[in-house]
C-alpha cells in the first residue's frame, strides 16, 4: 500500500507536529465535503457511505450509512430542515489498550472536522459536538485550533459553501469515566447529568441529545467519510482484504519489539500485524495469547494467528474485533494477575446503575484477589464462570459488564491451570505480575 491507500494517515509526518489546514488541503482536504454539499442530496450521501460498507470503528461495527438513514428526515422523502438534529463525535477513548483516536485527533484534526461536516449534512444536523476524553489535553488544543481555522475559512457557520446548510461544532472535554464511551451515557453527560446509560428503545437516532434525533459516531469512523466522498465507493471497497471494506488503525501493545499503531487493510491477518509490523515478540518472550480489540474482548491463542482482523472473522474465532488494538499476553506474565488488573479497572469504572454490574464486578475482583493471595478454593472458579453468565449480554443495562466478562471467560477456558496453581499454593503469591 502506498500513502494514497492509507487515507487515514497520509497527512501524518514525522517532520511536523500536526497537519494544519494548509497541509490538509494540499492532499485534497475538504474536497469530499465540497462534493457532498454542492453535488449530492443528504440521502445520496447516506447511500454512498452505506454502499461503501463503512462499519463503526468504535467497536460495535454497525453500518454507518444505515445508522444515518435511521434518523427521521421528514415525510414522503422530503427533508425537514427545521427539525433539530445533533451529531456527536465520540472521542472519549478510554478502552484499555486503545490509542488510535488519539493519533487522529492530535496529528490530523481537520480530517475529523471534514468527516463531521459531511455526516452532519447527511443527517441535516446544524449542531455537532466533539465529546473528548478529558486527559487528551494536546488533542483538545489542536482540535480547537482546527475549529478556528475552519470557521475562518467558512467551512463552519452559516451558508457553508454558499449553500443553505449551516453547522457549528463545539468541543466538550469529559470529566472522565469509561462509561462515557457508551453513547447514551455520553449523551447524559453532555446534558450535564450523571453519566448513566439509558434504556433502549428509544434509540438515539430517534431520541438522543435533549430528546432530539442524534447520531453518535467514533472518531475513526468519521475520519473515513471524507475519503469515501472524495475517491468513491468502489475505491473504498477495494481497500479491504476480507469481508469488510476500507482500512483500519490496528495497534498492538505488550512485550513486542515495536509496539505501536499502523493503518492497514481491514482483514489483515493477526500474524502479519504482530510479526511484520510489531517485529514479533521481544527476545526471551513467547506469545501465549492476545486480546484482539482492547481489554473488553475475549482471549485468542497463537493458533489464531492466521485469523483475519475483521468483524466476522474475529467473531467466528470466538472474540471481537473491538477497537482493533490488541493487548499481548506473553509467557512470563501470569494471566490471572493480568485479568485481575483488567477487572479492577472495570469494577472501578462501573457507573453503578444496575445491580449485576455494580455488585458483580467487585465480587469478581474479590474472588481473583483471594485466589492470588492463596485464599481461594476450587469452587471459586465455578463461581467466576457463573458470573460470566450472570453479567453477560442481556442481563445488564449496557455492555460494560458483558465486556468485562469476555476476557474472564476466555481466561477460564484457556488458562484454567494457571488459576488452579494458586489454589493449592503451587505458585508463590509474589510471582511476576
Amino acid at each position: 500500500m502506498d500513502k494514497w491507500d492509507k487515507p487515514l494517515t497520509k497527512n501524518i509526518r514525522s517532520e511536523r507536529a500536526f497537519a494544519t489546514l494548509t497541509d490538509y488541503r494540499k492532499t485534497g482536504g475538504y474536497q469530499g465535503m465540497r462534493k457532498a454539499i454542492t453535488e449530492l442530496r443528504p440521502k445520496e450521501v447516506q447511500q454512498w457511505v452505506k454502499d461503501a460498507g463503512l462499519r463503526g470503528r468504535g467497536g460495535a461495527g454497525f453500518s454507518t450509512g444505515l445508522k444515518w438513514s435511521l434518523v427521521p428526515m421528514g415525510y414522503n422523502g422530503a427533508t425537514d430542515a427545521h427539525q433539530t438534529r445533533y451529531l456527536v463525535a465520540n472521542a472519549d477513548e478510554m478502552e484499555p489498550g486503545a490509542f488510535k483516536d488519539r493519533l487522529l485527533l492530535e496529528q490530523d484534526p481537520h480530517q475529523l472536522l471534514e468527516g463531521m461536516i459531511i455526516a452532519a449534512y447527511a443527517i441535516q444536523a446544524n449542531i455537532a459536538y466533539i465529546f473528548m476524553r478529558g486527559e487528551y489535553h494536546l488533542a483538545a488544543k489542536r482540535v480547537e485550533n482546527a475549529l478556528q481555522e475552519a470557521r475562518t475559512e467558512g467551512y463552519l457557520g452559516k451558508h457553508i459553501l454558499q449553500s443553505d446548510f449551516n453547522l457549528e461544532i463545539y468541543l466538550h472535554t469529559s470529566a472522565g469515566r469509561y462509561i462515557c464511551g457508551e453513547e447514551t451515557a455520553l449523551i447524559n453527560a453532555l446534558e450535564g447529568k450523571r453519566a448513566n446509560p439509558r434504556a433502549k428503545p428509544p434509540f438515539t437516532v430517534v431520541s438522543g441529545l435533549w430528546g432530539k434525533p442524534t447520531v453518535v459516531n467514533n472518531v475513526e469512523t468519521l475520519c473515513n467519510v471524507p475519503h469515501i466522498l472524495q475517491n468513491g465507493v468502489e475505491w473504498y471497497r477495494g481497500l479491504g482484504r476480507g469481508s469488510d471494506t476500507g482500512t483500519k488503525l490496528f495497534g498492538a501493545s505488550g512485550r513486542l519489539k515495536y509496539p505501536g499503531l499502523w493503518e492497514l487493510p481491514m482483514g489483515t491477518p493477526i500474524r502479519e500485524i504482530i510479526e511484520e509490523h510489531a517485529g514479533g515478540m521481544r527476545d526471551g518472550y513467547k506469545l501465549r495469547g492476545l486480546l484482539p480489540g482492547g481489554a473488553s474482548t475475549g482471549f485468542l491463542l497463537p493458533e489464531h494467528l492466521d485469523v483475519l482482523m475483521d468483524y466476522d472473522a474475529v467473531a467466528k474465532a470466538g472474540s471481537r474485533l473491538g477497537t482493533g488494538t490488541m493487548i499481548i499476553l506473553d509467557d512470563k506474565t501470569c494471566p490471572v494477575r493480568m485479568l485481575l488488573n483488567i477487572e479492577e479497572f472495570f469494577a472501578q469504572e462501573s457507573c453503578g446503575w444496575c445491580t449485576p454490574c455494580r455488585d458483580g464486578l467487585p465480587w469478581t475482583v474479590t474472588l481473583l484477589r483471594d485466589i492470588i493471595a492463596g485464599r481461594g478454593r476450587i469452587e471459586d472458579l465455578d463461581t467466576l464462570a457463573g458470573l460470566t453468565r450472570m453479567l453477560g449480554p442481556g442481563n445488564t443495562f449496557c455492555a460494560l459488564a458483558p465486556g468485562a466478562m469476555e476476557p474472564l471467560q476466555g481466561a477460564l477456558k484457556f488458562f484454567r491451570e494457571d488459576f488452579e496453581q494458586y489454589i493449592p499454593g503451587k505458585l508463590a503469591a509474589g510471582g511476576e505480575d
